[in-house]
């Protein structure tokens, strides 16, 4: 062990009741957050010593072990998964995660004789009772998810660990070169590294990682639900009016929309006011009408989807504060409830949400947080609206802009206007579905890909 990750190994083993107490916090809000927490530090109940397999030396004979840490990362994953079912039939899957949210949908992944536990907290002792319980053949990384001591402990035990579906933007790769005495060797003893992007590529080989290939996002290989997206379109149909969403929107964007909202309204009252008095009919004006009229919903129907589910009932409130009428998806029983914003507080249902929008403003990229995926709107064939802040999926940006399956502005005034303009021209709007499908549907193959490299890698051994 280096000094690097002996003074690591210290300060995660110290961390471990800051750990316990921040689980409590966040169970609080997040339930699941209180479910099997000695799983995170390598201690498991007997029940699952029924579940695990009694043979077998032979590699197909044990677990294939994918890590997705969140929901992002397990809806992923659930794409390579159903690449590698076809490839190594009769596989036993174990599933770790680290949110809450992430857990919850990769339940959904699981068949009879899979396993689903927490990520093991980086502690030496945490991950070696991991990897002794569960003895997996392969161990899976998805997109970002390198943890010192989890590589060391796999390397010694004789696991090849490797970084599927790999990303790394610039911001990451300065923090990890100002930590290289323990980014670097975690990195480099990597089994294989399969990037989305060359530029990822050359960010990964960087920080001393052993790239085998770039094989494309494998959210490009998504499949909407089928169902979802036909509910979507036919509750679209009945729309009053053209559907706006802001998809996947993150902390501060649902109050900077407002914002802008209020200064558009206000700014179409002026004018309003001045064209009255140019006309000598300033007298016969009506006041605004409160709630929506007065913030200008009323031309499009807005739909906010937020990104995390602990953040539904905010996001009702602000908008209940700025007088808006509101309808949740969770209240709905047939077609959406007319109101001036209707609310996505479901998980799981992104394919349907789609449906039902015109456009997309994509959550994440008009604060600096740098965007959500846009490709599931792409796969629904939903335009996208991009505000300036995309460096988490940068490539995949300028590739969607390029192909005209997307739209850059430079902040959410723009992003506002642009977005109800397209809604509100049907024949610029149909158009830009169908760049959107094409885009999807010409970027698909990671999958196999993956899947492909994954048996290769089992089969060597």
């Amino acid at each position: 062990m280096t000094l690097a990750r002996a003074l690591y190994s210290m300060v995660t083993w110290g961390a471990q009741p800051l750990l316990r107490r921040k689980l409590r916090r966040r169970a609080k809000v997040e339930p699941g957050y209180a479910h099997a927490v000695g799983e995170r530090f390598g201690r498991y109940p007997a029940p699952i010593d029924s579940l695990m397999m009694h043979s077998s030396s032979d590699p197909l004979g044990r677990f294939v072990w994918i890590h997705a840490v969140s929901l992002g990362e397990t809806r992923a994953a659930a794409i390579l998964l159903a690449a590698l079912r076809e490839q190594l039939p009769g596989m036993r899957l174990l599933l770790t995660h680290g949110t809450a949210t992430g857990r919850a949908e990769g339940e959904k992944l699981l068949l009879p004789g899979d396993l689903q536990v927490w990520q093991p907290w980086d502690t030496p002792g945490a991950v070696a009772r991991f990897l002794r319980k569960f003895r997996p053949a392969i161990g899976i990384l998805m997109e970002t998810e390198v943890w010192p001591n989890l590589v060391a402990g796999c390397r010694k035990q004789g696991v090849p660990l490797v970084l599927a579906n790999a990303r790394l933007n610039a911001r990451s790769l300065r923090n990890a070169q100002r930590l290289a005495m323990l980014a670097r060797p975690a990195y480099s003893n990597l089994a294989a590294v399969w990037a989305q992007t060359e530029d990822d590529a050359q960010r990964l080989r960087a920080i001393g990682a052993k790239v085998k290939g770039v094989f494309g996002n494998l959210k490009f290989d998504v499949v909407p639900d089928a169902p979802q997206l036909a509910q979507g379109r036919d509750w679209r149909a009945l729309a009053p009016r053209p559907v706006v969403m802001l998809a996947s929107s993150r902390e501060g964007e649902e109050a900077l929309w407002l914002e802008n909202l209020k200064k558009k309204t206000a700014s179409a009252r002026d004018q309003h006011a001045q064209a009255a008095i140019n006309s000598g009919a300033n007298g016969a004006q009506q006041p605004p009408r409160p709630g929506g009229a007065a913030l200008g919903t009323q031309a499009v129907q807005w739909l906010i989807v937020p990104r995390h589910p602990q953040r539904f009932d905010e996001v009702h409130q602000l908008l209940l504060q700025a007088g808006l009428s509101v309808s949740r998806r969770s209240t709905w029983t047939g077609a959406p409830e007319a109101a001036n914003v209707w609310l996505g507080d479901s998980l799981g249902e992104m394919a349907l949400y789609y449906g039902l929008a015109h456009v997309a403003m994509l959550g994440g990229s008009f604060a600096p947080l740098g965007g959500q995926n846009l490709i599931e709107a792409a796969a629904c064939g939903c335009p996208v609206v991009l505000g300036p802040h995309t460096f988490n999926f940068a490539e995949a940006a300028e590739l969607a802009c390029a192909a005209g399956a997307a739209q850059r502005v430079p902040d959410m005034a723009a992003g506002i206007a642009q977005a109800t303009g397209l809604a509100l021209d049907p024949a610029a709007h149909a158009a830009a579905s169908e760049r959107a499908s094409r885009f999807s549907t010409a970027h698909r193959g990671a999958a196999q890909a993956t899947a492909q490299a994954v048996l290769d890698l089992v089969q060597r051994r």
